[in-house]
This record gives structure tokens, sequence and C-alpha cells, in this order.
């Protein structure tokens, strides 16, 4: 059994603020005695297709050396939410993941971009400033693998089984639901991939900001294998936490062998 905390903390226009902000919670959860850490997506830039590209930093970056000092002067796993990232002209939505020593051992690109027009609701197309990752992420914890993906990335059940059957026994998810959509399908989808694949999955999201350029919809959550909540926020900025029991997800896996009845030779 360890211990998750997931950040869901508002960020700002200027980055000095932001990491001011990322390490004071994230020193506090550590404190309160977490051993993985989660920040939420974009955590360090406005969430808006006019701001990624400006925003974006090399994985040399500094964002990614500030994630990695903190992993290793906390004695944490972090989970370094998302950042924009610029590669070879190209800019891409990333989570890098660090270990106890500040090692990086985990980047996720964010395979799946926010292309939607929901009438009378919100219309946001990523593809106009940022590309696609195109692999999936499963990184090694001294606990169980945990796999790593990014907000609309959870829309596709096909990424998270894979995930599990890569061994992944907690998935946590970066992401910032808007008020169209979070409403309607944040608590069904976080508890359908935690109930389909039996994996405890934690949702980190930025609070919800009424003055920003994006109102993400915060309710930052972790699901356990059976598809309950076991630990849910609101819309404001707080610390969720979570004890990840691997013997009660081994049992449920036990109980209903879900993966073992596929039918691999059907679908």
């Amino acid at each position: 059994m360890f211990k998750i905390g997931l950040c869901q903390m508002m960020g700002s226009k200027d980055k000095e603020e932001s990491r001011a902000k990322a390490r004071a919670m994230v020193s506090e959860a550590a404190k309160n005695g977490a051993q993985v850490v989660a920040l939420p997506e974009m955590w360090n830039c406005p969430y808006a297709n006019e701001y990624f590209r400006p925003y974006a930093e090399p994985e040399d970056g500094p964002s990614v050396e500030f994630l990695s000092n903190l992993a290793r002067e906390l004695d944490i796993y972090l989970i370094g939410g998302s950042i924009s990232e610029l590669s070879d002209n190209k800019v891409y939505n990333t989570s890098y993941s660090f270990d106890r020593s500040g090692n990086l051992i985990g980047k996720h690109r964010k395979v799946h971009l926010f292309d939607i027009a929901v009438k009378n609701g919100i219309r946001f197309m990523e593809s106009e400033t940022l590309s696609p990752g195109d692999k999936s992420t499963v990184i090694d914890t001294e606990y169980c693998k945990i796999g790593v993906a990014i907000c609309y990335d959870v829309r596709f059940p096909e990424l998270s089984r894979k995930m599990a059957l890569e061994g992944a026994k907690l998935i946590v998810l970066p992401a910032a639901f808007n008020m169209t959509t979070g409403p309607a399908h944040w608590d069904l989808t976080m508890r359908a991939r935690a109930l389909d694949n039996q994996v405890y999955f934690a949702a980190v999201s930025p609070a919800r900001d009424m003055k920003g350029v994006y109102r993400a919809y915060g309710s930052s959550c972790i699901a356990t294998p059976w598809g309950e909540f076991l630990a849910k926020a609101d819309e404001k900025e707080t610390i969720v936490y979570g004890d990840i029991d691997l013997d009660y997800e081994d049992s449920i896996r036990q109980q209903l062998p879900l993966l073992k009845h596929r039918r691999e030779e059907v679908y």
C-alpha cells in the first residue's frame, strides 16, 4: 500500500508564481505522507492555443529541471502534470515523471488532441497548435507500474486497457475538463476506466479559475478497481489523498477476473 496526493492547483500566467504554488502544494502532500504526487494538466501555462507555443520549453528547460529537483528534494515519485513542450519546432502537451532521485522515468505526450465543437457549449481545437504523441506510457516504481495519460486520452478506452495489460495497477491522468464536458462526463468516465481495467484511476485537475482564460471543472478524484470513488474534490484548490491498496486490487481481480476472461480470438 502507498499513498498518492493529487495537487488541484490554480496556475498563473507567471511561470515563477506557478512554480512557487506547485512547490508549496507538492511539499505539503509529501509532508502529509504521499509517496507519489501528481500535478494537473498545463499547470504552468494558461490553457489556450495562444499560449501553448509562447510558454513551451524543451526537455532540458527550467520546468523539467524544477520538477526533477523537487522530486529529489522531497524523496517522492512525482508525476509532473503536463507542460507545453517544444521539440523540433513542434509543440506537445507533455507529462514528465520522476523517481525519488529526480531521474526522469517517463515522458507522455498527449496522444489524442482535443478538437471539439459542442453545440451551445465549447469549441476548442488543440491541433491548431499542438502535435500528438504516438506512444502509451507506463512507468516503473518501487510500488507498482503506473500508467500516465493526459485528459482527452481518457475518452479512448483502448489506451487505458493497453496500459493495464502492460502491468499498470494505477493510472494517473492530469486533466482539465471544462464546464461543458465536466458536469456531463467526468465522474462517469473516471469510474468507468477504473472499473473496466480493475485499476486505481487518479484524475488530477487544475482548480477552477473564474477569472482565467479557461474554466476547469476541478473535481480531482481517485476511483477504485471496484468503480467507486475513494476520494474526490470540489472545484477549489486542495490536495486529494488516497491509499492505493494493491492487495485489495488483486482480490478484486481474483474474484471478478475480467482481464483473464478477455476473448482475444474474438476482439
